[in-house]
């Protein structure tokens, strides 16, 4: 898709219905959408934020960026994420952790990242984390440059996210679950499930309407 279409229809989503849980729970599997907000809070989660960050490549395609996680001693360890992590106690809110992470990270610029909302908050239960979504435009061809938190840069066509196509489901066995049916995109040859695959369902479902008609 090209990056300048993309562009002029930009201002629309700020103003439309978020598809909150319905949207995410379409990629949910099972054992998240057990929770309630209440058990949530009763659970006392950290705070964490990500950022789905939009940009032209250098034929001007639009993307979005996910990161294969480098592996260690935990529950994330070697899973497709969006750039992001926990809040700080410097952080000024929860968009700020989201742009910092980012830098860190991925070696992007706050500043050169405009937000364009905030997306529905998408509970993790195996490490209790509560992370809120932000979706980001870069404006120009990112040049990355990676901590050692990261693996790998995973390139992704937005017209991608948006085919129908792109779901499947898939059968995993994890430090805390056992061979479980989960939904999840296939892209760029990754399968994207659990949080990720959440948040970008709720990506999906504000921006097709717009973009596809």
């Amino acid at each position: 898709m090209d990056f300048n279409f993309f562009l002029t229809h930009i201002s629309k989503l700020k103003e439309l219905p978020l598809g909150g849980l319905q949207s995410q729970f379409k990629m949910a599997p099972e054992l998240i959408k057990k929770y309630s907000l209440k058990g949530i809070e009763a659970k006392n989660p950290k705070e964490s934020a990500v950022l789905a960050l939009f940009y032209p490549d250098r034929d001007y395609n639009t993307k979005i960026l996910l990161m294969l996680r480098a592996s260690y001693n935990g529950v994330h360890s070697a899973q497709i994420s969006l750039p992001g992590g926990k809040k700080e106690k410097n952080d000024i809110n929860l968009q700020f952790t989201a742009l910092r992470e980012t830098e860190e990270e991925i070696g992007v610029l706050k500043t050169d990242i405009t937000i364009i909302r905030e997306l529905t908050k998408t509970y993790i239960p195996p490490s209790n984390f509560w992370v809120t979504p932000f979706m980001g435009i870069l404006e120009k061809t990112p040049v990355f440059k990676t901590n050692d938190e990261v693996e790998r840069l995973i390139e992704v066509s937005l017209i991608d996210i948006l085919d129908e196509n792109s779901l499947s489901n898939k059968n995993l066995t994890t430090s805390y679950m056992k061979s479980i049916d989960v939904p999840c995109f296939k892209l760029n040859d990754y399968i994207v499930w659990g949080a990720t695959a959440m948040i970008l369902s709720e990506v999906k479902d504000l921006l097709k309407p717009s973009l596809t008609h």
